[in-house]
């Protein structure tokens, strides 16, 4: 900077998305329980997510509770919203 003010300062707002959501804070602790039981997270996850049912998620590590904190609209939110990488 010149010490004028003039200069145009950028803002990066992949700095600012680096910050892990809510959501996919869940969903990554709820992975990984999934995955410590020995379930694939992935098939698990579907069927919680097309059925609403929660024993599709273990109850270790208290993940079942953890995953009923957020709405499934907003889980498939993160989840799109990562697939198309915004």
């Amino acid at each position: 900077m010149n010490g004028r003010g003039d200069e145009t300062v950028r803002y990066s707002a992949v700095e600012a998305e680096q910050e892990i959501s809510p959501v996919r804070r869940v969903l990554n602790e709820v992975i990984e329980a999934l995955a410590e039981k020995g379930y694939n997270p992935v098939n698990q996850l579907v069927g919680y997510l097309l059925s609403g049912d929660p024993t599709y998620i273990t109850s270790h590590k208290n993940a079942r509770n953890t995953i009923r904190r957020v709405e499934r609209d907003e889980i498939i939110e993160e989840l799109v919203r990562s697939y198309l990488g915004k």
